[in-house]
C-alpha cells in the first residue's frame, strides 16, 4: 500500500494519548484507587472481550504480582444470557470495553455492582452505558481510534489499569516508570522487526508465546495477526507449548516470543532455544536466547510497564506485515469497530 494506514498514525500516536492520560486522567484514578485500597477487597473480576480481555490478562499478572489480589476472568454471558447472580461481596469489578457500548459487558457490571461488587469501567468513552453503570469510571484518553484493529486503547487501557494498581498500592517505583513511559514508547514505535516479517514469509500459521504479564501481550499479538494479516495465529504460555501444540511446529514455522526482565525470562528463553532446536524460526525479545534470535526492545525499567513497549513494537510490525501483503489493516474483513454481543 502506498499511502499510510490510519492503524500506523494510530501506533505513532500512542506515547502522546499515554501522555494526556497521565496528566488528565489520575485524579479519577487516584479516586478509584483510594475506594479499592478502602474496601481491601479479597478478589476481583474482570468483564472484557477482545482486545480489551487481553487487557485484562495483563491486569490479572499485575495485581496478582503487585497486590497478591486473585483476579478472576468471568464472562459477560453469565449476567446477560444466563442471568446468573454472583458472590461478590467485598469484590472489585473491572469492565474494560474502549466504546462502552456492548450489551453483555455493561449488563455484567450492573449486576456486578449490584451483587456487591465495587465497579470500575475503564472506557473511552465516558458517557456509555458502561460508565454509567460502574461507581468509577476511568477515561483511558485515546483519542479517537478509527482503525478497527485497536491499538491506543489496548495500551491506555493498560496504562489506566496499570496506574490505578500503582496508585492503590503505592508504588512508586512503577509510578516513575509510568511517568517515563511515553518516551519510552516513542523509541519503541520506531522499531518494526522485518526479520519477523522475512520470517514469516508465506507461512500461512504460527505461534506467539509468553510469560506471565506478557502472556496477554502473545495473546494480543496473535489477534491481531489474525485481525490485520489474515494468518492462522495461535498463542501459548511458554510453560505450555512444549505440551502438546509443539507437535506441529515444523521446519521454518515462524514463532514470535515476547519476554521481559523478570523472573519468567530464563524460563520462556529456554523454551524458546528448545522450540527453535525443532526447526522453528523462532524469534525472542531477549538476549538469553542461543538458538532462537534475540529481537530489539526498549526496555522501560520496569517489567510492567516493558510489556507495554514489547506491544508498541509489536504493531508497527505487524501494519508493515500487513500492508507487503496488500491487506487494508484499518478494514479488516468481517470485521467492525464496535461489535455489540448480547
Amino acid at each position: 500500500m502506498s499511502t499510510v494506514t490510519r492503524m500506523r498514525n494510530e501506533i505513532l500516536e500512542i506515547p502522546a494519548a499515554v501522555e494526556r492520560l497521565l496528566a488528565d486522567g489520575t485524579a479519577d484514578i487516584e479516586a478509584a484507587a483510594e475506594a479499592a485500597r478502602t474496601l481491601d477487597p479479597a478478589f476481583a473480576i474482570t468483564v472484557a472481550r477482545g482486545s480489551s480481555d487481553h487487557v485484562c490478562t495483563f491486569l490479572k499478572y499485575a495485581s496478582e504480582i503487585l497486590l497478591g489480589l486473585p483476579v478472576a476472568s468471568v464472562g459477560p454471558s453469565i449476567s446477560s444470557l444466563y442471568g446468573a447472580r454472583l458472590k461478590l461481596g467485598s469484590s472489585l469489578c473491572i469492565g474494560v470495553s474502549q466504546s462502552g457500548k456492548s450489551p453483555d459487558i455493561v449488563e455484567m457490571t450492573r449486576s456486578a455492582g449490584e451483587d456487591g461488587a465495587l465497579t470500575i469501567a475503564l472506557t473511552n468513552n465516558t458517557g456509555s452505558d458502561l460508565a454509567r453503570v460502574a461507581r468509577h469510571t476511568l477515561n483511558i484518553h485515546a483519542g479517537p481510534e478509527i482503525s478497527v484493529a485497536a491499538t491506543k486503547t489496548f495500551v491506555t487501557s493498560a496504562v489506566a489499569g496499570l496506574l490505578f494498581l500503582a496508585k492503590w498500592k503505592q508504588d512508586e517505583a512503577l509510578l516513575s516508570s509510568l511517568a517515563a513511559l511515553p518516551d519510552h514508547l516513542k523509541r519503541a514505535a520506531e522499531l518494526s522487526w522485518p526479520e519477523v516479517r522475512e520470517a514469516i514469509g508465506v507461512h500461512s500459521s504460527l505461534f506467539t508465546l509468553g510469560r506471565g504479564q506478557v502472556l496477554a501481550i502473545s495473546n494480543e499479538a496473535a489477534l491481531k495477526f489474525k485481525e490485520t494479516c489474515q494468518l492462522h495465529a495461535e498463542s501459548y504460555s511458554s510453560a505450555e507449548v512444549l505440551h502438546g501444540p509443539v507437535s506441529i511446529v515444523g521446519d521454518g514455522f515462524p514463532v514470535l516470543c515476547f519476554a521481559v526482565d523478570d523472573a519468567a525470562e530464563a524460563a520462556l528463553a529456554k523454551t524458546a532455544d528448545e522450540v527453535a532446536g525443532k526447526g522453528a524460526s523462532v524469534f525472542a525479545t531477549t538476549d538469553k536466547v542461543t538458538a532462537a534470535t534475540p529481537l530489539a526492545r526498549v526496555r522501560t525499567g520496569h517489567p510492567l510497564t516493558d510489556a507495554l513497549s514489547l506491544i508498541v513494537s509489536f504493531y508497527g510490525m505487524v501494519e508493515a506485515f500487513a500492508t507487503s501483503r496488500g491487506i487494508d489493516p484499518d478494514a479488516p474483513r468481517h470485521l467492525n469497530k464496535v461489535t455489540e454481543t448480547v
